[in-house]
């Protein structure tokens, strides 16, 4: 996988832990949901790290394929702490548009892996 998205993964990953620690801050169900949610938002990154370190290609497509699913999971969470406003609005409005591109980005990784003829890693 690129840099470029690892990097994207590794700074969504940080900002979940700050989104974590505000959502902790807020007490009664936001302290709940914020461990759901820095649990799947961090599994993002560390599955796609796994992937690339992938003994064979259905290895990176499997742990890829993960990452996607974290991915979607993590919207779901970020949609419910904005719609029920457990932060102020707006605070999670990039976290959603930075997740929603990630998820295509994982989205086609993981298609484009599936079609390749090549195997191996």
């Amino acid at each position: 996988m690129a840099k470029e998205i690892d990097e994207r993964l590794f700074r969504f990953a940080c900002r979940a832990v700050d989104v974590f620690g505000l959502l902790n801050e807020a007490g009664g169900a936001g302290r709940e949901i914020a461990r759901q949610y820095l649990r799947a938002a961090t599994a993002i990154g560390a599955n796609a790290a796994e992937a690339a370190a992938g003994q064979s290609k259905a290895d990176f497509v499997a742990k890829l394929a993960i990452s996607r699913k974290e991915c979607r999971e993590v919207l779901f969470w970020l949609r419910l702490i904005d719609a029920k406003c457990l932060l102020p609005k707006g605070t999670v409005s990039a976290d959603l548009d930075e997740a929603r591109q990630l998820a295509a980005i994982l989205s086609a990784i993981v298609r484009s892996a599936q079609s390749s003829a090549r195997r191996g890693p």
